[in-house]
């Protein structure tokens, strides 16, 4: 059963409706557009925008100027924060850490992609497919990661986040076996997780990466071509469940997500992402491994539960391990690990959290019993 000790008596949302004090948000773009959505929804008011130093240089946030922390100081005697961005970077997340110290400050949970909000409505209604999830988990660790990203998801405070970490050598040295001899990356980007996977496991002598965003498929084609002795097979599409073609929001960077409305073309999304038509296909469908040692890592932006479906044949022919990112959307921590489950019922489950606020980099480890 999910700690209820542990859950907190309001959501943040909730909470906020009766703070008493001016809510500042810090950041600017699309995660501040996500937050200030959800509080226009709930009749919330935000008082001022400010940025670190050197993002400040004058301009408007939503018709207010953004503001320095010390302008923010001198104008408010007491006020709650909102963290509008994310961060892996120690001296960031120091920085944010400090700021909490000083005044009470909250890293809102908005999904990176869809529109469902993790709130108390939404735990609620989901908490027996939760308890199923919380029972699958493989160790006590997982268990005490997917009770804090819950907590800290209600309730938005990034304690809970830190009691979740652990670094990622954690599970790379005692969750995943290793030796493989072939490796799946499906988000590979330009290449860096490519380069990670080979450093880490040396037996892979198969790559195959799937990119669907222009700019970093040249960088990973371009950096896949200088390995000596690794067959790398590369396909400039998205991971998806069968052939096809859908839309990309294209934001230059991993936050690119497929979009399923084909009469978007050509158009932007809210924070100015080109949406343009890309090819998607399955690992099923592009692969033909059989017999490996088999490493898949699904990175796809909120697209990893069509990745997996997609790759069920791949799975059965070759001894299989899976890195599945498990927090793009809100019902991706118990929809992902029932489905896995579902599907490979013998391998077993581990949640970590890598250092990061918000509740990103979140990953199922799926691994065999050996």
């Amino acid at each position: 059963m999910t700690d209820a000790s542990n859950l907190p008596d309001r959501d943040l949302w909730d909470r906020l409706k009766t703070i008493g004090r001016p809510i500042i948000i810090y950041g600017m773009g699309n995660g501040a557009d996500k937050i200030l959505a959800v509080l226009a929804e709930k009749g919330i008011a935000v008082s001022d925008f400010f940025a670190s130093e050197g993002f400040v240089r004058g301009h408007c946030f939503h018709g207010k100027r953004v503001l320095s922390f010390r302008e923010i100081q001198e104008k408010y005697k007491e006020f709650v924060i909102l963290l509008a961005f994310g961060s892996s970077l120690d001296d960031v997340m120091a920085q944010v850490r400090r700021l909490a110290a000083q005044h009470p400050l909250f890293a809102p949970d908005v999904p990176v992609c869809g529109s469902e909000l993790f709130d108390s409505g939404f735990f609620q209604k989901n908490r027996s497919l939760f308890e199923k999830t919380r029972a699958l988990l493989a160790d006590e660790r997982s268990r005490h990661v997917f009770d804090n990203v819950i907590s800290y998801k209600l309730s938005g405070d990034i304690a809970y986040l830190a009691s979740a970490d652990t670094p990622q050598e954690e599970a790379f040295a005692h969750l995943l076996h290793g030796g493989y001899t072939a490796y799946a990356d499906l988000g590979a980007y330009t290449g860096d997780t490519v380069k990670e996977m080979l450093v880490r496991f040396p037996s892979i002598r198969r790559v195959i990466a799937f990119e669907p965003s222009a700019k970093p498929y040249r960088k990973l084609a371009a950096y896949c071509g200088t390995l000596a002795g690794i067959e790398c097979c590369l396909y400039p599409v998205g991971a998806w469940d069968t052939k096809t073609e859908m839309l990309l929001s294209d934001a230059g960077g991993r936050n690119s997500a497929v979009r399923t409305d084909p009469r978007a073309s050509g158009k932007k999304t809210a924070s100015g992402a080109l949406l343009h038509t890309v090819s998607c296909d399955s690992l099923d469908h592009c692969a033909a491994l059989c017999a490996e040692k088999l490493l898949i890592k699904y990175d796809v932006e909120g697209s990893e539960r069509e990745a997996f479906l997609g790759s069920l044949e791949t799975i059965g022919k070759n001894r299989t391990e899976l890195i599945v990112s498990a927090y793009h959307r809100s019902r991706d921590l118990f929809e992902l690990p029932l489905l896995i489950h579902e599907k490979m019922p013998q391998h077993r489950l581990f949640l970590r959290k890598h250092p990061y606020i918000p509740a990103w980099d979140v990953n199922l480890y799926v691994c065999t019993s050996e």
